[in-house]
């Protein structure tokens, strides 16, 4: 209820801004999955450190037509981090601002829906940058693919409780892991897992 109220307060504030059209309702056939790679788990402190979106029309993942950015080392980048998306502080030096790269960000997804793996994680560090920043949050309609996964998982085997592993889950949907831990090669991973979800969800299977 406060999500929705503060989404309503956002579109109210910004209908004759310069994100206006953002709050507008998408009648397109496009999707856009997103992926962030961040320097920590914890939505309160981790910064970026990598931020991609591709675009899904139909059946087809327009990977020609993708985001891809590098920001700025941020002050809590560690070898832990470091470790997990293999960005070191030399990858970063010539990396965009935030308010640069969220800016483009906007710009590439407008107001289409958008679809990741533990979609709420990104969303969470997205919108701490973007509401200071712009005064606003993503609006936009938003697809779980993992929720979406662990779903037909109960489906079939109704005690399992348990988190879907984004690798299990891309090994038993026969896609392939393209660059893990990348946000890039994430993001395009997840659009091939929501493609074949929706193609089983069609055929009732």
């Amino acid at each position: 209820m406060l999500k929705m109220l503060r989404r309503v307060a956002d579109q109210r504030r910004h209908a004759n801004g310069e994100y206006a059209w953002l709050f507008r309702p998408y009648t397109g056939d496009e999707m856009v999955v997103i992926d962030t790679e961040t320097t920590g788990l914890d939505t309160r402190s981790a910064e970026l450190v990598s931020i991609a979106a591709v675009r899904v029309r139909g059946d087809h993942i327009l990977t020609s037509d993708s985001l891809d950015l590098r920001l700025r080392r941020p002050d809590s980048l560690t070898g832990d981090s470091i470790r997990i998306h293999g960005l070191r502080g030399m990858d970063l030096d010539n990396g965009e601002s935030i308010d640069s790269a969220l800016a483009r960000l906007l710009d590439f997804v407008g107001n289409r829906p958008l679809v990741g793996w533990h979609l709420g994680f990104d969303l969470a560090i997205l919108n701490r940058e973007l509401r200071p920043r712009f005064g606003f949050e993503l609006p936009n309609a938003t697809v779980d693919v993992a929720q979406l996964w662990r779903r037909r998982l109960r489906r079939r085997h109704p005690a399992i409780d348990n988190l879907p592993r984004f690798e299990s889950a891309a090994e038993r949907l026969g896609v392939p892991v393209m660059g893990r831990n990348t946000a890039l090669g994430d993001a395009v991973t997840t659009a091939l897992m929501f493609l074949r979800l929706e193609r089983a969800d069609a055929a009732g299977s």
